[in-house]
């Protein structure tokens, strides 16, 4: 892999992985006063290790230590604040990160990669959205009305509600999407 991509992929690793266990640690804050909230996060957290996953297994070839320098949300608080972090986060992955990956990795025709950011870039969309309608309840002094949260077990991707037939990103089959309800 082209060293500027592979650099990319090991910073999306950091990032996904730090994703994943500030969300696990969120849900555990929010779990009494929000368990809407909560649920949601952990099904991101999976989610963000589905990616974290599919960006390590791209790097199979390498052998060593790497420095990754991610973005990283820190300073955690009540969930008003949690959810203000976690949407920073995926805003930044949705407009700016990986759109740069992606076009990067495209110009220098590493196609595993590219593959890899996409499907990322595809469903961070996605918990974007999700984060902004729990913050929009909490702001309103209620946990979120949700139901389930289905997260496809090969790309990530996630949505609320019934699980597709077939994933729009990966293509997996329904069989494929756990539900968290």
């Amino acid at each position: 892999m082209r060293p500027i991509t592979e650099q990319n992929m090991i910073n999306a690793f950091g990032g996904e992985s730090m994703a994943h266990m500030r969300y696990r640690l969120f849900a555990k804050l929010a779990e009494a006063q929000y368990p809407n909230v909560a649920r949601l996060w952990r099904a991101i957290s999976e989610a963000e290790l589905i990616h974290a996953g599919d960006h390590y297994k791209t790097l199979k070839y390498l052998d060593g230590g790497f420095v990754a320098n991610s973005m990283g949300a820190f300073g955690p608080g009540d969930a008003l604040k949690n959810l203000s972090l976690s949407i920073a986060g995926e805003s930044f992955e949705v407009e700016e990160m990986y759109p740069a990956f992606k076009q990067i990795a495209e110009f220098q025709g590493e196609n595993d990669a590219l593959r890899s950011f996409d499907w990322s870039y595809q469903t961070e969309k996605m918990h974007l959205a999700l984060f902004q309608k729990a913050r929009d309840a909490v702001v309103a002094g209620y946990d979120v009305e949700l139901g389930p949260v289905q997260v496809c077990s090969v790309c990530g991707y996630t949505l609320e509600g019934e699980a597709p037939d077939e994933c729009p990103v990966c293509k997996a089959k329904k069989d494929k999407f756990t539900a968290w309800a």
